[in-house]
């Protein structure tokens, strides 16, 4: 009987791909193959719907349904039997569909004479497609089998639809990857970008979904497997016991190698009559449609695992591999799931652009995203799906969306908020080398913040007076293990160098929370950003903190050195590290090396808690930095990665603006320097409000210095503290709508 079915499968498959080699277009294909299916699941209803758009299906062909139906039945999402299949990318099958939950009944398609309903979702990678529905008169639920030869038949209709064999007339029958598309997401470094997509890991594209020859199809599989089993245990034995977190990836990596449940469910769809390819792509389907529905961390990483050794199994079969021959355009907006700072660091400043479908506005690519000073976005679902290789895109950093293969009313907006942005820069270089005084005659200090040699020339480009961050931990993380003293002697001292002269504020090794060493065992925390991180690694592996410390020292060389220590919480944290610092300078004046000019030791304060440190705390501090990023959500407690919540609350609240004020009253009263940190520091408008509440130092990416600049040269800063004491006076939540209308006013 099984074998029956399976060759009642493969008979039905080539009959798919006879119709597929024929002449008929694509409504005609669509009807053929319709026809096809209800012959050959003896039903007498077979119906394919396809989205038209995100959020609508429609009915494009059937058999057995009124015809004049087609193309104007259509519903939402999650609407009716077929909406509920789409919605959940599950299978629905009831014997009796007016009673099964959701029913809705669409009078013109006649379809209230049928009682058995199976509609199985028509996905490929994840991302659904359409719906395929079968119907019968007859009251009965289908069988195991019948469902799952339904199944093979859905996959090869996405095989189909991807490769552009439906093509027709209107929205839901247009051809894939040629209209415009938006892709919203969240802003992980602003600007605005206009190129040509490059995908990370270019698509494997599947063109022989239906195979003759099951045996040898079944012979092809097993040799691929093979292959990829032993390229897992050559990277397992290269891994070696440096990494025992690599060495767990690649431990899931060879359990689903060696699964045999795997290899059973890819081997059952070849004999049904799939190719090898198209066998692994559909259990990669699977893969990621559960994926898409699992919350829970742990099974989310195994279903990825899963996932990314099939992408290594298909391009083992295929032979397309990462390298398909395609020339990088010269305009590059680089297109991934996700990507590690190395490998980011490789592309360098040739990219014009990132989109990514996952990733964080703290992850390691966002902070060498903004060291390159390139427009980024992240969690942009779905785009790797969507994106060839050479589309046209436009990259909004400023709002979080990429407009792909926008139509020409996008193109001429987004090109003259492009030509808006390089005309006022034009303008701001006219003032690069003057001071940032305001009306009423004060001076705001604006430094830079750095991460790489790359950002160096842009000390005197954009016209910073400094370096008020430079961010040591990249140099940690683009590396599978611990960098040597001697080269970040060298590192370090190309930094100082190339700053001539001009302040540079190293930060000590920040890692934790998002920023994991990738040669350092992980710590499984509930909630890493308030863990182990920054500082407390630093007191906690005094080693890697005094080897880095000795680095610093050693390149000044006798020039003047300044470091800074983060997220310090309370004052012993920065007792302590300043205990550390005193005794390595101690020990490299006993090994002879020539010690700083001058050494000044400050703190970031990212948390509330060390607003409130003792006067003492702020006596012996040389200065502090308010790192905005961390100390706004930890105020708020708004994680910056939620969107629900982060956009909830303004920088312009009041009771923000009158904490940063009480800090700023606290250092002025110990005569502590007090600088503000942050993506913040760098719009204009919250820039301006930061110095009417007294901060005299502001550090930002190279690229806002000159926007805050033009703002602070043209304001008066006691008539903005006026509007905000008015906006306190009235109990405004905010100050930013009184602001904003002052600002209007002064033209």
């Amino acid at each position: 009987m099984a074998e029956r079915l399976e060759s009642e499968s493969r008979k039905l498959l080539g009959r798919l791909r006879d119709a597929m080699a024929g002449l008929a277009a694509g409504q005609e294909r669509l009807d053929e193959i319709t026809s096809l299916i209800a012959d050959s699941m003896d039903c007498e209803v077979c119906s394919i719907y396809l989205f038209r758009d995100a959020e609508t299906l429609e009915l494009c062909a059937t058999k057995g349904l009124n015809k004049e139906a087609v193309h104007k039945t259509r519903m939402k999402l999650g609407e009716g039997l077929v909406g509920r299949v789409a919605k959940r990318r599950a299978i629905v099958n009831t014997p009796d569909a007016p009673q099964a939950k959701g029913f809705r009944y669409m009078p013109e398609t006649g379809e209230e004479v049928f009682s058995s309903f199976l509609g199985i979702p028509i996905q490929r990678l994840g991302e659904a497609l359409g719906v395929l529905v079968v119907q019968s008169r007859a009251a009965r639920e289908f069988s195991a089998d019948e469902v799952y030869a339904l199944e093979v038949v859905a996959m090869v209709l996405a095989e189909m639809t991807e490769l552009g064999a439906f093509v027709g007339e209107g929205a839901a029958m247009s051809a894939r990857h040629s209209q415009p598309a938006m892709f919203p997401g969240t802003v992980g470094q602003e600007g605005a970008a206009e190129g040509h997509v490059w995908l990370h890991e270019p698509r494997v594209v599947v063109t022989n979904p239906i195979a003759d020859d099951p045996v040898r199809e079944a012979e092809r599989l097993g040799e691929a497997v093979e292959e990829l089993r032993v390229g897992v245990d050559k990277m397992m034995q290269i891994a070696g016991g440096q990494d025992k977190d690599q060495r767990q990836v690649l431990e899931a990596y060879r359990m689903f190698a060696n699964s045999k449940g795997w290899m059973r469910r890819m081997q059952e769809d070849i004999s049904n009559g799939l190719s090898a390819e198209a066998a692994v792509e559909k259990e990669q389907s699977t893969a990621r449609a559960r994926m898409s529905q699992i919350t829970d961390g742990y099974l989310r990483e195994r279903l990825s695992d899963l996932d990314d050794l099939s992408n290594r199994l298909l391009r083992i079969l295929t032979g397309q591999g990462a390298d398909t021959g395609a020339e990088m355009p010269a305009d590059p907006i680089l297109i991934a799931r996700n990507i590690g700072p190395a490998e980011l660091l490789e592309y360098g400043r040739k990219l014009k652009g990132i989109v990514l479908e996952e990733g964080s506005v703290g992850s390691h690519a966002a902070v060498v995203a903004r060291a390159l000073a390139i427009p980024l976005i992240v969690h942009a679902q779905r785009i790797t799906t969507e994106a060839l290789n050479g589309d046209h895109i436009m990259v909004d950093g400023e709002q979080g969306i990429a407009h792909l293969r926008p139509d020409e009313s996008v193109v001429s907006a987004f090109r003259d908020k492009i030509a808006m942005l390089a005309a006022a820069q034009e303008r701001y270089a006219s003032i690069r080398d003057k001071s940032a005084i305001t009306q009423d005659g004060c001076t705001v200090t604006l430094h830079m913040n750095a991460g790489l040699m790359a950002d160096l020339p842009s000390l005197v480009s954009s016209g910073a007076e400094g370096v008020g961050l430079f961010r040591t931990e990249l140099q940690f993380l683009v590396r599978n293990q611990m960098p040597r003293r001697s080269e970040l002697v060298a590192l370090y001292d190309r930094v100082l160098d190339a700053a001539q002269g001009k302040r540079v504020v190293f930060r000590t090794l920040d890692i934790g929370s998002d920023k994991v060493l990738p040669y350092m065992k992980p710590n499984d925390e509930p909630n890493p950003a308030l863990g182990w991180r920054a500082i407390r690694v630093g007191l906690d592996k005094p080693g890697i903190m005094r080897m880095q410390l000795q680095a610093l020292i050693r390149a000044a060389n006798g020039r003047p050195l300044t470091v800074m220590f983060p997220f310090v919480a309370q004052m012993e944290e920065y007792t302590e590290a300043r205990r550390l610092m005193d005794k390595t300078v101690a020990a490299e004046a006993r090994l002879g090396h020539v010690l700083p000019e001058t050494i000044e030791i400050g703190a970031m304060l990212e948390t509330p808690s060390l607003a409130f440190a003792p006067n003492k705390f702020f006596e012996d501090v040389d200065f502090l930095s308010i790192g905005g990023n961390d100390l706004k959500q930890f105020f708020f407690a708004a994680d910056r990665e939620n969107e629900r919540v982060r956009r909830r609350y303004d920088t312009l609240n009041i009771s923000f603006l009158t904490f940063v004020e009480r800090i700023v009253e606290r250092c002025d009263a110990t005569g502590t320097p007090v600088s503000f940190c942050g993506e913040d520091a760098g719009r204009p408008v919250e820039a301006l409000c930061f110095a009417a509440m007294g901060l005299r130092c502001l550090s930002m990416r190279p690229a806002s210095i000159g926007p805050v600049k033009n703002l602070l040269r043209r304001c008066d800063l006691g008539e903005v503290r006026k509007v905000i004491a008015g906006s306190r006076h009235r109990g405004e939540m905010s100050v930013r709508p009184a602001v904003m209308e002052w600002l209007r006013g002064q033209g």
